[in-house]
């Protein structure tokens, strides 16, 4: 089985984060026929492992998508699907690389839930210790590393109030969560940061008002946090007035900005170079699974994977068989380089 084949397996079970049980279960599937010992386990991941001992190595995939269904269909040297870039891409190219890993040690390639959702896939793998780096697949094309990833500050906030006419001077309470959003938004853009990848930025996600004597408004925000500052900062920093709105935090992820020249990185680069590329590393605005096992861990790691982060989740989402087969023989070599390198003892 190649790693066209491994894909289209993956991408022809539809699997919206909180529906991923089928598409764990062929995962599963596919990991035994081709050489891996695989389960499932306690939060519904699909883990395939292959070796033992040490070095323990983990490629941290996500099978979970956004909502919406797209046709399955391999044409002019191209796969299409939904989750074709962001993940299921990563997890079958890492699934085939992983699947020749001769050691040193140990390769689990994970199939994580609800990436899109609350990570309660990877969340849940952070708990168990024991690993020495990862890669977390998310796509960067084939000759790209991701270094970086901002954090994330989901909330609501809930404001209640007298009812007014809509002659009066006095603000409505709409008005007035709409005058604490404005707040919210000079706190980010204040002091922007020399790059995008440096600025609190805010989002406002959806907005509710209703209530009959006593008028009720909520807003949900979504704020993205720059590495150097810390969710709690962000939390600490937003306006209690107009309103003092009652916040509820959603979610809430650090961000992430790993040494450029840690192990996972260098054996990428490695790979990249092995396929004739020049190593391109990014940092985004998105959050990724890395955000947290990471620094549970206390692991050295990066983000990798074939496919055109401009494509994820739109219906265009797409990727180019050449690329994943390149991206393969990049992983099959980094998990080599890894695993020789975090073998030898240190002296």
């Amino acid at each position: 089985m190649d790693e066209a084949d491994t894909l289209l397996r993956l991408l022809r079970t539809y699997s919206p984060s909180g529906g991923e049980g089928l598409a764990v279960r062929e995962f599963v599937r596919l990991a035994r026929e081709i050489g891996y010992t695989a389960r499932i386990d306690a939060a519904g991941n699909g883990v395939a492992h292959r070796g033992h001992g040490r070095p323990r190595l983990a490629f941290l995939g996500h099978i979970d998508t956004v909502p919406g269904r797209r046709p399955v269909v391999q044409r002019g040297g191209r796969i299409y699907g939904r989750g074709a870039v962001d993940a299921k891409g990563p997890l079958a190219a890492a699934l085939i690389a992983g699947s020749r890993f001769t050691g040193p040690g140990a390769l689990e390639v994970i199939a994580a839930v609800g990436e899109e959702a609350d990570s309660r896939g990877a969340r849940h793998v952070a708990r168990h210790k024991g690993y020495e780096a990862v890669i977390a697949g998310e796509p960067s094309r084939w000759d790209g590393i991701t270094v970086g990833y901002k954090g994330d500050v989901r909330l609501t906030a809930y404001f209640r109030g007298g009812r007014t006419h809509y002659s009066s001077p006095h603000p409505t309470v709409a008005d007035t969560a709409l005058h604490w959003v404005e707040n919210v938004r000079a706190l980010a853009s204040f002091a922007p940061g020399p790059s995008p990848f440096r600025t609190l930025t805010m989002k406002v996600v959806g907005v509710q008002t209703g209530g009959d004597d006593t008028e009720w408004a909520s807003v949900t925000l979504d704020l993205r946090v720059p590495p150097g500052r810390t969710t709690s900062e962000v939390l600490r920093s937003l306006p209690r007035d107009p309103g003092r709105p009652t916040l509820r935090t959603l979610v809430r992820i650090e961000p992430i900005e790993v040494d450029r020249t840690n192990p996972v990185v260098r054996a990428l680069e490695g790979g990249i170079r092995a396929e004739r590329g020049r190593p391109t590393l990014w940092r985004k605005a998105g959050t990724s699974d890395l955000n947290l096992v990471a620094p549970a861990w206390r692991v050295s790691g990066a983000a990798y994977g074939p496919g055109n982060p401009h494509l994820d989740h739109t219906a265009r989402e797409s990727v180019s068989e050449r690329e994943l087969g390149r991206s393969v023989r990049v992983l099959e070599v980094a998990f080599r380089q890894l695993a020789e390198e975090l073998a030898t003892p240190r002296r």
